[in-house]
Parts: structure tokens; C-alpha cells; sequence
């Protein structure tokens, strides 16, 4: 879900481009989102995609189920379009015609700003007595 629709109920046709992006790493990670734990952190898949990112250990995040069956500098292309699409602000996301584009060439792809991503881990506890209702915080990465 896209920030902005998360927070505000505003829908735009960027938000089905962030939705694309989870999807994207989704499948490259071989790991769902909503449910993604690491011992590490507390961020999700996209908190977690962007922490390797930025270290330049992009390659840690790639499904071990894809071995060496992969092409690994367009598997790497994936992920840095996958956080193109994820971007907080809904301009600064592409739009599907040049995710197309960005897909079926071969050029560099621009570096994609700190990305928007959540969690729900540990919130009740830390809030138990203002709701029984599951919420989302969005958080920003160190």
C-alpha cells in the first residue's frame, strides 16, 4: 500500500507503481513484505532492501532458491528499480511507461532516494493502552 494512500486515502496511478516495486523485490528476496522479520532490525522488506542498497550488499538480498541461475547484474537492475518504485513521494516515483523503459534497456538507472517503508512489529506493546487496533508508523532509516 502506498504511503500516501496509507496515510491520507489518496490514490494515484503512482501508487500502483508502488505497489509494482514491492512486488519486484518481493519476488527477487523470495520473501513477502507484511511478515518479513530479520534478527537484525526491525524494518521490513523494503527497510531491509534499501539498508543493503545503500551498503553495496544488494547481492545479500537475492533469493538463495536462485543460485547461480541468475543473471546477476539484471537481478541487481531489479532491485534498484524496485526502489525507484518505492519511492516515498509519489513524484519522484517513475511512472509505469518508463518502468517499462527502465526494464527493456540497458542504460544506467537513476539512484533512488531513501525510500518510504514500515513496520507493525512491536507497536501494540509499546502502545497497548491507546488501541486494540493494529496500526502502522512509518519509519526513516538511519
Amino acid at each position: 500500500m502506498s504511503p500516501e494512500y496509507a496515510s491520507e486515502g489518496l490514490y494515484s496511478t503512482k501508487s500502483d507503481v508502488f505497489s509494482f516495486g514491492v512486488l519486484v523485490l518481493e519476488i527477487v528476496s523470495g520473501k513477502r513484505n507484511r511478515g518479513f522479520n530479520n534478527p537484525d532490525h526491525e524494518l521490513n522488506l523494503l527497510g531491509h532492501a534499501w539498508t543493503l542498497f545503500i551498503e553495496d550488499r544488494s547481492s545479500e538480498f537475492i533469493d538463495a532458491a536462485m543460485g547461480n541461475t541468475c543473471n546477476l547484474s539484471e537481478v541487481l537492475r531489479s532491485i534498484n528499480l524496485g526502489l525507484l518504485c518505492v519511492q516515498r513521494f509519489p513524484e519522484d516515483r517513475p511512472n509505469m511507461q518508463f518502468v517499462v523503459l527502465m526494464l527493456s534497456s540497458e542504460g544506467a538507472l537513476p539512484q533512488p532516494k531513501e525510500p518510504c517503508f514500515f513496520t507493525d512489529r512491536n507497536m501494540m506493546e509499546a502502545n497497548s493502552t491507546s488501541s486494540t487496533q493494529p496500526y502502522i508508523t512509518m519509519l526513516e532509516a538511519r
